[in-house]
């Protein structure tokens, strides 16, 4: 019997289109999710490829859509190094006729060997000219393909700026996409009344504009104009056909030099660009379109940033402190070693990092989780309990309330010589822990074995952008939860500008921030990253309301005026 061989892998591959939304990352489909993350070649325009590409396999490579001096792709093939997933910038789909040929031969080489192709395109692919072109493109080819539809601009944007396209008299809508309307079309909406959603762009709305009072519409028409729809850069204008130019000029919305931002303006009677004001859930969030520095590394400020995200802030993480081993390795070596031959009751670990050097050591010596068995183990919160989780660890005791030493201790029992045999804990920390844990453990009746797990020292200094926006107003706040982060944010970066909130997490930390010169807006109630940010949330909801009730514009604390400085405290 000849021996079993693979079949070779088909010529063509499949291709899904995909429709990645109008913006906002969170719209895609639970069906785009999938496909993204099963997919071998993504190919995506600019304007797309930070929405999908976070949903795409580990190990991703960017690599330019040009081929090189030899003519060959710079697609690779399968087997040669090549990471899992390529990512592949298509050019666009917007460009014209000639970007349309472009990438629809790029979708197809992609195709080749069998490899699952990922097309992504602004929207919906529905309502994409050129991705029907592409899918034309592989019906001529053979290569099987389906569609995931996204969400349309022209409905998803409009529902993010608080306007309504339908009331309960059922009005018609129609679409408009101004950039290739016919005089049919315009006189067509001109002569109805229901509502228009007009795709058009930010330098052509006055025009667009005198289109549909040309073509028959009053020019007292409401109308809404939002730019950068479902993004924390969407702004939203509110006025009549007749006078939209007028506001733009007031807003002083400047001309374009690319031709002008793609816009939806949603027109007529019954689209309720009147309840604005009160529908105007996106724009109106506390910290909307906030740039909130965070500094602290991105596996620890995960759950806080998600959380400056839900309130409608753009989150910015600058590592302020590295982690390094230990100078004398020898104390965490005999510890677990110790752990391993049953010197400890408890391990207790207090931050991800510990988690990840204890890991780091078991790895050394050819150990798993297997060794932790019949040892209990404490995490010091959620994100350090995932972090033992993903190791094989599931704690035994986690705080109940506050998420700290303190909540820690709240919740440890104390030691007794009739169930516990061992009276011993094994506290893998930081060079520069506080005594707290250890004091109180203590306290309860356990010895314990404070060792140095790793060392925290000095991040680098962040780009020379994120310096200058710092040191220049370019953040609204900055989120400050230990003393420690002040004193080396501003020794790397320098010290926030004076129209930077500045948030504490606790008296000690605000006492270091006012030490260095800061003025101190906003400080938690108790010592929590996300009360701190709950905190600052509520300060951004409060200064919003002091503007609406004075009749002025919302604006960010960057957004300040020539020259216009607020008081620094002093100590």
């Amino acid at each position: 019997m000849s021996p079993t061989t693979l079949p070779p892998p088909p010529e063509h591959g499949h291709v899904t289109f995909l429709g990645a939304g109008p913006g906002d990352p969170g719209l895609l489909t639970l069906r785009a999710v999938e496909a993204l993350a099963n997919a071998d070649v993504l190919v995506a325009g600019h304007e797309v490829l930070d929405v999908v590409r976070r949903h795409a396999r580990q190990g991703v490579a960017e690599v330019p859509t040009e081929t090189d001096s030899a003519g060959s792709s710079a697609l690779s093939a399968p087997g040669t190094g090549t990471p899992q997933l390529t990512v592949v910038d298509g050019a666009s789909t917007t460009v014209g006729a000639p970007a349309v040929r472009d990438a629809a031969h790029l979708v197809m080489e992609a195709a080749r060997g069998g490899r699952r192709v990922v097309r992504a395109v602004p929207g919906d692919p529905g309502l994409d000219a050129y991705a029907t072109e592409e899918m034309l493109a592989c019906v001529a080819a053979g290569v099987p393909f389906e569609v995931v539809p996204g969400i349309a601009a022209a409905v998803g944007v409009p529902a993010y700026a608080g306007v309504p396209l339908r009331d309960a008299h059922g009005a018609d809508v129609r679409f408009v996409d101004a950039r290739t309307a016919s005089d049919r079309c315009w006189t067509e909406v001109g002569a109805s009344d229901g509502t228009v959603v007009v795709s058009t762009t930010l330098d052509s709305v006055g025009a667009t504009a005198g289109e549909l009072v040309s073509a028959g519409r009053k020019p007292d028409t409401p109308l809404t104009v939002t730019v950068a729809g479902t993004t924390t850069r969407q702004r939203t204008w509110t006025a009549t056909l007749g006078t939209i130019a007028q506001t733009l000029k007031q807003a002083k919305v400047l001309p374009s030099p690319e031709g002008g931002r793609p816009v939806i303006a949603v027109v007529g009677e019954r689209s309720a660009p009147a309840q604005r004001d009160r529908l105007s859930w996106f724009e109106s969030k506390p910290m909307f379109g906030w740039k909130v520095l965070v500094p602290r590394t991105r596996e620890q400020a995960a759950s806080l940033s998600d959380q400056l995200r839900s309130y409608g802030a753009v989150p910015h993480e600058v590592p302020t402190i590295a982690v390094e081993p230990p100078r004398t390795p020898q104390q965490m070596e005999r510890a677990v070693k110790g752990l391993v031959t049953g010197r400890y009751e408890w391990i207790a670990f207090t931050s991800v990092n510990a988690v990840k050097a204890v890991r780091e050591k078991f790895e050394e010596y050819g150990l798993d989780a297997r060794a932790f068995a019949g040892i209990k183990v404490a995490a010091v919160g959620d994100q350090t309990a995932k972090a033992l989780i993903a190791f094989g660890v599931k704690p035994d005791l986690v705080p109940s309330g506050e998420q700290s030493a303190a909540g820690l201790l709240d919740d440890w029992p104390p030691y007794d010589p009739v169930f516990d045999p061992i009276d011993r804990v094994f506290l893998p920390r930081a060079d520069i822990a506080t005594e707290t844990l250890v004091a109180g453990l203590i306290d309860l009746g356990w010895e314990v074995d404070d060792v140095t797990a790793y060392r925290t020292v000095r991040a680098s200094p962040p780009p020379a952008e994120t310096r200058e926006a710092i040191k220049g107003g370019g953040f609204d706040a900055v989120l400050f939860t230990s003393s420690s982060t002040v004193r080396n944010l501003v020794g790397i970066a320098g010290k926030p500008h004076n129209v930077t909130v500045i948030a504490c997490i606790g008296p000690a930390t605000a006492k270091t921030a006012e030490e260095h010169g800061l003025r101190v807006d906003v400080m938690a109630p108790e010592p929590s990253v996300h009360k701190l940010a709950e905190a600052l949330a509520d300060f951004g909801a409060r200064r919003r309301l002091a503007a609406l009730e004075a009749g002025d514009p919302v604006t960010r604390p960057s957004e300040r005026r020539p020259g216009a400085r607020r008081r620094r405290s002093t100590t």
